[in-house]
């Protein structure tokens, strides 16, 4: 018998394009981690060759410096001497201070490109703190990676009970037999543990009932032989149940509030079909039987 399984096969479907929307974004996320590691690879090398061309602008700076401070102390010395009109040295001084200001240009445009790094000589072992912050945020997708993963973790678990919860929209019998009734009509919502069929089953067993001293002796699984009362057959079986019986097979005696002064139990025997044994007949058990394990 199957109960519609509309609603499960719908969160099923939900379910596996969560998980498919996750592995997508898993993915893009990965992808986007990894552009970031070669965007910071390439800044770091873009930056390198910037800072190799801006110490070669302060070197420039600095000679042009060097230039203009001997081109001044030359002219100054001609002035005193009288070879040359004052104009000129003051052209040589104000080309020496544009040359003292391109020296100080140069030098922060180079620390700039540092971004406070200690720059040691060697242009390739500088750690630029930049670059360093760029590795550091795309280090940290990875985390966002693991909860993505963590979310498609618990999608996983809850499809593997939403096909759990199908499987079990097919309702199978205990056991083999007959169906003799069908107690749920279709579209009917009955509840959990709720009987909807009945069957007729092909087991055979037959109840006895013991008191409870001889109840001792016996527990499920055991082993008794009985024999048919018509045709003195021997029956094996094997205990299925023993539990305390109904109230009326207690053995009542007077007493002043009618309780039962000894309490029986009852055994369920399965047997198997076997030649002059048919459903129907009265088995008897030997008080014998009851010591057997």
């Amino acid at each position: 018998m199957e109960l519609d399984p509309t609603d499960t096969d719908l969160s099923i479907e939900r379910t596996k394009a969560q998980i498919a929307q996750l592995d997508a974004q898993i993915r893009s996320t990965g992808g986007t981690q990894s552009v970031n590691y070669m965007k910071a690879d390439s800044d770091e090398q873009q930056s390198f060759r910037q800072i190799d061309q801006q110490r070669a602008a302060v070197s420039a700076a600095q000679a042009t410096l060097k230039n203009s401070q001997v081109d001044y102390n030359r002219k100054a010395a001609l002035l005193d001497a009288g070879a040359i009109a004052k104009s000129q040295l003051d052209d040589a001084e104000m080309a020496l201070s544009v040359a003292e200001a391109n020296v100080t240009q140069q030098q922060q445009l180079l620390d700039k490109l540092l971004s406070g790094a200690q720059d040691t000589g060697n242009t390739d072992s500088i750690n630029l703190p930049t670059i360093a912050q760029q590795r550091e945020a795309a280090g940290n997708m990875s985390n966002d990676i693991d909860a993505l993963m963590q979310q498609k973790q618990a999608l996983v678990v809850q499809l593997k009970q939403l096909e759990v919860q199908k499987e079990r929209l097919t309702l199978r019998a205990p056991e083999d037999g007959r169906i003799i009734k069908v107690l749920a009509k279709e579209g009917e919502m009955v509840a959990a543990g709720t009987p909807v069929v009945l069957l007729e089953s092909n087991r055979s067993y037959y109840d006895i009932y013991i008191s409870e001293k001889q109840a001792q002796g016996l527990a499920e699984g055991d082993t008794i032989t009985g024999r048919s009362v018509a045709g003195n057959k021997p029956v094996a079986g094997t205990i299925r149940l023993l539990t305390k019986a109904p109230g009326f097979a207690d053995l009542k005696q007077s007493r002043e509030k009618g309780q039962a002064d000894l309490t029986a139990f009852q055994v369920r025997i399965d047997v198997d079909p076997q030649e002059g044994v048919m459903p129907g007949m009265t088995i008897g058990v030997n008080e014998r039987e009851f010591t057997k394990r």
